[in-house]
């Protein structure tokens, strides 16, 4: 999906082919602009590519809760525990660590969770409006969000996470063991209690979702052209210039979708932004044997586990290093003892696996509207875990600020500023 850029500037240029950028595309389309987008890669080949499929309103629960910091010392000396940090970058964590501690008090979480949930807002409904006619209906699933526990775990409706949810509107409900074994059959006897939440969707290929997406989007009128973009450079009549290896890409209004990236294009104009290397993991069994109804949700291991078209993915843990560090599928193998244990009768072989690198902010919430000194050069970036989620009210956001027509909602919790 390569397209020369026209000569005359679009009226918008995304920078960033993922299901963020596409879904900022598909928004300023629907307003009447004109749009290029641009990626090194074709769409969908990032993190988009690779989470772990689940669409919901009520993901409305940040990783910064309160009482994380007790978890973090064991879960960093357990080699196949949920978190990694490679030591040599540490001194250049710390500080993203000490904002993102200072974000787990119980204040904050609520307006987070208040800021997640607008960004939530409708996706399930706009992802299905968007395939709707394109043949891919079937992309989407409607799903629940199964949080399954073992041993002496006794989870209650109370707990935060879950509360945090009812709260903003989901349906949660309580089940015991049998009421688990009719809705997923193939999870372990020793998973006693279930917590489901109702109401979402899972997407059954994250990756293919977004291709499709992007061929709407052309089939519309965006121009999708291949290129790395080396360097931006802010001209003197408010357009700016995209510099890559072939030529110069002019463009009166430029959106930075770019993932992790974007603050790394950032850094040269001056701005300096806390957004930090979160690679995630996955392994896809690719005949797996069994199938699962919903997303499940191994509330002790932190992973989450589905059927997708290419098999059952398994996704769940998080690795602070730097963006051109080498992977350490040491971590993806990891997953495959904890797959199994959810899933007895699982086949974990052949497997295929994959990292990515989530852009992740210490608050939990993305970078959305004009860059402080750069009205032309606009932010949509940072959604940590919640890009696939997200992306539809990110699309629309943006898609306000750029035709002039931002909503009288307050979104000072996400504006690039804040920092």
């Amino acid at each position: 999906m390569t397209i020369p850029p026209e000569n005359a500037p679009s009226d918008i240029t995304i920078l960033g082919a993922g299901i963020i950028g596409v879904c900022c595309a598909l928004a300023a389309l629907e307003r009447g602009l004109s749009v290029t987008v641009i990626d090194r890669k074709d769409p969908g080949e990032e993190t988009s590519f690779g989470n772990a499929g689940v669409i919901s309103p009520w993901s409305v629960v940040p990783q910064c809760m309160p009482g994380v910091w007790k978890s973090v010392p064991r879960w960093l000396l357990d080699p196949k525990g949920p978190v990694k940090v490679r030591w040599r970058n540490l001194p250049s964590i710390l500080p993203w660590a000490w904002s993102f501690l200072r974000n787990a008090t119980p204040g904050k979480v609520e307006r987070i969770a208040d800021a997640m949930s607008l960004l939530m807002q409708d996706n399930v409904e706009v992802y299905k409006r968007h395939l709707t006619g394109t043949g891919h209906e079937n992309l989407l699933a409607d799903s629940w969000h199964v949080s399954v526990y073992r041993g002496t775990a006794t989870p209650s409706l109370e707990d935060l996470p879950y509360r945090l949810r009812r709260e903003r509107g989901a349906i949660v409900e309580l089940i015991g063991d049998s009421e688990l074994r009719a809705l997923e059959p193939a999870i372990a006897g020793d998973y006693h209690t279930a917590v489901v939440v109702k109401d979402q969707a899972r997407a059954r290929d994250p990756g293919r979702l977004c291709k499709v997406l992007a061929q709407l989007a052309q089939s519309r009128g965006a121009v999708f052209h291949r290129a790395e973009v080396a360097a931006l450079r802010p001209q003197e009549d408010g357009t700016l210039s995209l510099q890559t290896a072939e030529s110069e890409i002019s463009t009166r209004k430029l959106v930075l979708a770019c993932g992790i990236w974007s603050a790394e294009l950032l850094r040269p104009l001056g701005v300096r932004l806390p957004l930090i290397a979160e690679r995630g993991y996955h392994l896809e069994f690719t005949e797996p044997e069994v199938t699962l109804n919903h997303s499940i949700q191994d509330a002790s291991a932190k992973i989450i586990i589905s059927s997708m078209n290419g098999g059952v993915r398994v996704a769940g843990t998080a690795e602070f290093a730097s963006i051109d560090a080498p992977p350490n599928y040491a971590r993806a193998k990891a997953l495959a003892p904890l797959a199994k244990r959810l899933l007895p009768a699982l086949k974990t072989q052949p497997v295929r696996q994959w990292m990515g690198i989530r852009p992740s902010f210490p608050d939990n919430l993305p970078a959305i509207g004009p860059i402080p000194g750069f009205p032309n050069l606009i932010a949509a970036f940072g959604h940590s875990h919640y890009g696939l989620g997200m992306a539809p009210a990110t699309g629309r956001m943006i898609a306000e600020h750029l035709d002039g027509k931002i909503a009288n909602s307050d979104d000072s919790m996400v504006s690039p500023g804040r920092f």
